[in-house]
């Protein structure tokens, strides 16, 4: 009988999923397997961990799952620990694999996985093209004439490409061969990592897998119709609804990002269409067009210079990193951002983009060093969604303008009365809205609180905030 192998990657679902379709349709036998890559953990750039613990027990909640789903349908996953190639060789040498199917990675560590299974395989791999929503052969223009500006990309794909239909979800698989030990699901210790338990301050408490996916869009969109109001909620910084949140399951494929435009366009017809249901799709096409940069690009998205080739003086300072990192700046609105991150794995978009800001602009710290620190915090860390921003922020990437954040500014519009700032710094919670976002100042004026007053001096005070004291 003819057996596939389906390597599961970033890809943690049974709906939507090109590759398990591919495999079904051409044979009799099908082994799901999946590996935690050593690569994926342990230290990386500027001393931090590769992956985190909050990353890393999301990921290991969507593999419980995805082997809970493939169980549902008669048949298992196999899981392995190590170097993928090491253990699919294993694989193939004590079992006939006719084909190997899996979806197409584009960074260097995960072509590095894809060209050593190529070798131990010695044949071709069925490839499929799927973590984004618009495939890569419907684009107008072939990924290395993507353009640098986002603005042309969206018009080009949103008046010459089409969003293809979904793949069908399997109902049945034929059993596993009751021969292959299907392997243990690892803890965080195995990875040299604590658990943390996420903060009771957390705007959501996701947990990883396909199955709460679905149940997160089906309450966004259905259930609470949130949806209708994500244009002008979606610079929020509290509570689960000011965002979708579905940007948790997307970075390791338990949720397709054509799942939910078809659910949006199902949404539009069946309940409402406004700017809010187009701008959820509208951040669908800017995390295609950082994906299609990462593909253009290649590894210029890690380096100093960026895509663009631009030098700054940029420094690495401990001292200051560690200030950033700790949420210990004396910036209310960054440090509050920084804690929740620490503490929850997750920050807003609007909270990202400051503490970004903050970092390159007044802190003038490598890029590079928040970028690594993200990747080992997110647990909706995506590499190119990252990477791209990170050089947005930096001026190296695609960003024609020179993107400044008025941190004092930015906290006084989006936390006006310091609800956000009190509910992560509680040490300041005895200040009003006119004083919260710049203590420094305060203190100043109220000898008399300085005495009690344990909040650390700003790392940076920029002459051009003092306009918003």
């Amino acid at each position: 009988m003819s057996t596939a192998l389906v390597w599961f990657r970033n890809d943690l679902r049974i709906h939507d999923h090109e590759a398990l379709n591919k495999a079904i349709s051409k044979h009799e036998q099908i082994i799901p397997f999946y590996c935690f890559e050593d690569k994926q953990f342990g230290k990386a750039a500027f001393g931090f961990e590769k992956t985190g613990s909050f990353r890393a027990q999301f990921l290991i909640e969507s593999v419980i799952n995805l082997k809970q789903n493939l169980q549902k349908l008669g048949s298992n996953l196999i899981i392995r620990k190590g170097k993928v190639e090491n253990e699919l060789g294993l694989l193939l040498k004590d079992y006939s694999i006719d084909a190997i199917y899996t979806y197409k990675d584009i960074h260097q560590e995960e072509i590095e996985s894809q060209l050593a299974v190529e070798t131990v395989f010695k044949k071709p791999i069925n490839y499929s093209f799927g973590s984004t929503l618009y495939h890569v052969k419907d684009l107008p223009h072939s990924f290395q004439d993507t353009p640098e500006i986002f603005t042309e990309f969206r018009k080009g794909v949103e008046t010459e490409s089409l969003v293809r239909q979904l793949f069908t979800t399997p109902t049945k698989l034929p059993p596993l061969n009751p021969k292959i030990e299907c392997g243990e699901i690892p803890s965080l210790a195995t990875f040299g990592l604590n658990e943390k338990q996420i903060d009771e301050r957390a705007a959501i408490k996701a947990k990883g897998g396909e199955d709460e996916a679905l149940k997160r869009l089906n309450y966004y969109f259905y259930e609470t119709e949130e949806l209708s109001h994500y244009k002008e909620k979606r610079n929020g910084l509290m509570g689960m609804n000011y965002s979708s949140k579905l940007s948790f399951w997307l970075w390791n494929g338990c949720i397709s990002p054509r799942k939910i435009y078809w659910e949006v366009k199902n949404y539009e017809s069946t309940i409402k269409k406004n700017q809010s249901t187009y701008w959820l799709i509208f951040e669908l096409i800017w995390r295609d067009y950082f994906k299609m940069i990462s593909l253009k690009h290649g590894n210029k998205i890690f380096q100093l210079n960026g895509i663009k080739n631009e030098k700054f003086d940029w420094k690495v300072d401990r001292q200051l990193i560690e200030h950033w990192t700790n949420g210990t700046t004396g910036i209310p609105f960054i440090d509050a951002n920084i804690r929740e991150l620490n503490s929850t794995g997750f920050i807003s978009n609007r909270g990202r983009q400051n503490v970004a800001s903050f970092l390159v602009k007044e802190l003038g710290l490598d890029w590079r060093i928040g970028a690594a620190y993200f990747e080992s915090q997110l647990i909706d860390y995506d590499v190119a969604s990252n990477y791209g921003n990170w050089m947005y922020i930096a001026g190296v990437g695609n960003d024609p303008r020179d993107r400044y954040f008025n941190i004092i500014s930015q906290a006084k519009r989006y936390d006006a009365n310091g609800h956000y700032i009190k509910l992560w710094i509680p040490e300041l919670k005895h200040l009003n809205p006119s004083e919260i976002h710049h203590p420094w100042s305060f203190n100043k004026i109220n000898s008399k609180a300085i005495e009690s007053f344990i909040y650390p001096e700003p790392i940076a005070n920029p002459a051009y905030w003092e306009r918003y004291y």
